[in-house]
């Protein structure tokens, strides 16, 4: 039985009637601002890998620049300080727009607002690549980037200067020799660092402490010990190391003891192909404790779906491009899905009513998900366990047909019956047990207008559809878009849609002109938390 409503309850929501006579989010210049900056396209898409920024899909934000150049930037501002999007590229293109096509004042702006933006040397190459395509080098940014070298604490900058020499085609001496920020005589250790940054001849002793131990360790690229012992001294990071001397053990080590959580699982690959992390090595050891460890993995924000992609990848013990193999450790791989459900609770509930609906067809047993060995079918059953330990009310249905008492839509998609069931998921199993629980069921046709009719025809109060599939986003005879406009004119309930295809190259379902509906084509370790900020977000 339907659930009952009417259009004032829908208009209170903040939807607004739409001419195909449903209801929508609306969706202005600002919003697509916002998308770009979080998903890097105005679309209601987020692609997972690399794509071309350019101005041709950045129009929106020339609008919001020539609106409110002075909101536009902020908007930039306050995008890149939360960390909302997945990468930070989309921000410091826009930052670039709205220094080269912007009016005076807002290109004052945006100049002023580089080092909130650009946080990183790698963040102000990508800036720097950005607006030498839009606009010439005059005073104003040359001033810009002269203040970025010149107002950074000295200690934070040469961390930059070791950690980031070039990238995007520009390095340190390049800007420097565009910029020429002139340093305080009294501030020798920043005029030491220009010198050497531009490879002229410096004293050095006048160099701040970081630099002079990176030139030290370049020096004793033949001798290990001494190059360890400097590294656990200074607490060099990575990127002070000469490259040949990261094939010995004894090198990670040194590293390990100071890495931070994240650049662990990154490197745990590695550091077992050099044998340092080995059955029973004091490194395991190090490695398990950090692992288990609840408060180090809260404190450094790893999502689940981080740990299960790196166990996955180190499991195989081969890398994505098969160009580095190691045998992995039996109690780290152990660890490591350990972790992934220990890390359930560093997932920040939305406090949404929660329809998620699983693909259970064949082809999601292909493997590749993000480049890793897991499956379409452990990626859809992993982000529903996630879901159910995070979210109280989350209900879990899959696209199954010929079991007694699922619901019917009474179509066929590409020869299979269109059917929902209810999946007996629950936050406690073990990924392994809910995917064999879903593995075996009759699947029945991807139809992404199912869910909402199924909660309509059922009566069920959602606040958010999330549809899990591989690359198959088939339509019925009702298009998603019409089925979610129906509920909610039914409802009166703002929902949002979600459609996720985890190995897909392409595909739209979300309506562009609706702020409630967002694409992931493709998935990778961002894409969960940036699902959540969607679902979140107040539009």
């Amino acid at each position: 039985m339907g659930l009952s409503g009417d259009k004032r309850r829908a208009a209170n929501t903040g939807l607004v009637p739409n001419s195909a006579g449903g209801f929508a989010f609306p969706v202005d210049d600002w919003t697509r601002l916002k998308r770009f900056l979080i998903l890097g396209s105005e679309s209601a898409s987020y692609y997972a890998g690399a794509r071309t920024l350019t101005r041709e899909n950045a129009q929106a934000v020339e609008r919001c620049l020539a609106a409110d150049g002075a909101r536009a930037v902020e908007t930039i501002v306050q995008v890149s300080e939360a960390g909302r999007a997945p990468k930070n590229d989309p921000a410091l293109f826009a930052l670039a727009l709205a220094a080269s096509v912007g009016d005076e004042a807002t290109r004052a702006l945006a100049l002023a607002a580089l080092p909130r933006v650009a946080r990183t040397g790698t963040h102000l190459f990508q800036f720097a690549a950005a607006v030498d395509g839009l606009r010439g080098w005059g005073r104003g940014l040359r001033r810009a980037v002269a203040r970025w070298y010149l107002d950074m604490p000295l200690d934070r900058l040469a961390l930059q200067a070791v950690k980031y020499g070039a990238r995007e085609g520009w390095s340190h001496r390049d800007l420097l020799r565009l910029a020429h920020p002139k340093a305080a005589a009294e501030d020798a250790g920043r005029r030491a660092l220009f010198d050497w940054l531009c490879g002229r001849e410096v004293e050095a002793e006048t160099l701040p402490a970081l630099v002079r131990a990176t030139i030290q360790a370049r020096s004793l690229k033949d001798e290990r010990a001494a190059l360890a012992e400097l590294i656990r001294m200074e607490s060099l990071p990575r990127e002070a190391v000469p490259t040949e001397a990261l094939k010995d053990a004894a090198i990670w080590d040194a590293l390990l003891a100071d890495m931070p959580s994240t650049a662990l699982i990154r490197t745990l690959n590695r550091m077992t192909a050099v044998g340092l992390v080995a059955p029973g090595s004091d490194a395991a050891a190090h490695v398990l404790g950090r692992l288990r460890d609840a408060r180090v993995l809260a404190k450094a924000r790893v999502h689940p779906m981080q740990l299960l992609l790196a166990q996955r990848t180190y499991g195989s013990g081969r890398g994505e491009k098969g160009s580095l193999t190691w045998d992995p450790v039996i109690p780290v791989v152990d660890a490591l899905d350990d972790a992934f459900y220990q890390a359930f609770e560093t997932v920040e509930p939305s406090g949404k009513r929660m329809l998620v609906a699983l693909d259970v067809s064949g082809s999601m047993g292909v493997a590749g998900v993000a480049g890793s060995s897991l499956t379409a079918r452990e990626a859809a059953a992993a982000m529903a366990l996630v879901t159910l330990a995070t979210e109280p009310h989350t209900h879990v249905v899959g696209f199954t047909a010929g079991l007694p008492g699922a619901w019917r839509s009474g179509g066929a998609m590409h020869g299979y019956e269109v059917g929902i069931s209810p999946l007996s998921l629950s936050p406690r199993q073990r990924l392994g047990d809910a995917v064999a629980s879903v593995a075996n069921l009759p699947f029945g046709g991807t139809d992404c207008a199912a869910p909402m009719l199924y909660a309509l025809d059922r009566g069920l109060k959602v606040d958010a559809f999330v549809i899990y599939t591989d690359s198959e986003t088939w339509a019925g005879q009702v298009k998603p878009v019409e089925a979610l406009r129906r509920y909610r004119q039914a409802t009166g309930i703002p929902a949002k849609l979600v459609v996720v295809g985890l190995v897909s190259n392409g595909f739209s379902i979300a309506d562009p002109t609706d702020g409630g509906m967002l694409d992931v084509v493709g998935f990778d370790a961002a894409a969960p938390a940036l699902i959540a900020d969607f679902l979140r977000e107040a539009e």
